[in-house]
């Protein structure tokens, strides 16, 4: 355990040195909730709505943060680590490889914590933001879409060969999910074809599901974004982990 906890220190430590995640994980969510709040304030989304914007955005923008570090920070590190070869060199030593991956995928879960608590104090304070749902249900939801959204990350480190193919996948995946599921503004703003599009994307899953327990619904009103969501966890999972066991970490 102690080594392991060294291993969490070094791997937070660089996390905080990438510009990169620590940005995009604690800063940017921050700064669309105050640049579409400045824009929009906590107003309710159309004339006569029970829900106002920042109720709805705060939720939205907690998906945008664990869609930086599933999608983005953690991938491209366990790609980066495998093509400079790391691992092979912590196999040699007593910590291991599988040590090295799981304090990546701990330190990547406990900074995307603290960005979606940053998020939520924030709304709160600048926007009275309601958060209306069960605790529970809440941290259930969160750490289905985590689930969801790391394993896919795991997956496209997996199937890229390097860090070129592995940041392309991410980016395509990323940036696409990102404005196209309601993550960055609501989903009821988009004409009928890009909703389409965004039925498509586990993200939006993820935003529904989110949205829905933030305003108090009950797990069993998503049941089919849970079933979604736990469908792309377990296929991603058990794919990546296939890959990796094929791969050439010499």
């Amino acid at each position: 355990m102690k080594a392991f906890a060294m291993l969490c220190k070094v791997e937070t430590r660089l996390f905080i040195r990438d510009f990169f995640s620590c940005f995009f994980t604690l800063v940017f969510p921050l700064l669309m909730l105050v640049l579409f709040g400045g824009i929009f304030g906590n107003m309710p989304i159309y004339e006569g709505a029970a829900m106002n914007m920042m109720d709805v955005s705060v939720p939205a923008y907690t998906v945008m943060v664990i869609g930086v570090t599933g999608l983005m920070s953690l991938p491209l590190t366990l790609s980066g680590y495998q093509e400079k070869k790391i691992y092979k060199r912590f196999d040699a030593s007593p910590a291991g490889k599988r040590n090295v991956m799981l304090a990546q995928v701990v330190i990547n879960l406990i900074m995307t914590l603290i960005g979606i608590a940053i998020l939520l104090i924030a709304g709160r304070l600048f926007y009275d933001i309601q958060i209306k749902g069960d605790f529970i249900a809440i941290c259930v939801c969160l750490f289905i879409s985590i689930t969801s959204l790391f394993s896919m990350g795991f997956l496209f480190s997996a199937i890229g060969q390097d860090s070129k193919t592995t940041t392309l996948l991410c980016y395509l995946c990323y940036f696409i999910m990102l404005f196209l599921s309601g993550a960055t503004m609501p989903d009821m703003m988009f004409p009928d074809a890009i909703k389409r599009i965004s039925d498509l994307l586990p993200m939006s899953y993820a935003v529904d599901l989110m949205q829905g327990v933030f305003a108090g619904d009950t797990l069993v009103m998503h049941q089919r974004e849970l079933i979604i969501l736990g469908i792309v966890a377990f296929v991603c999972i058990t794919i990546g982990a296939a890959i990796y066991k094929r791969k050439d970490w010499t």
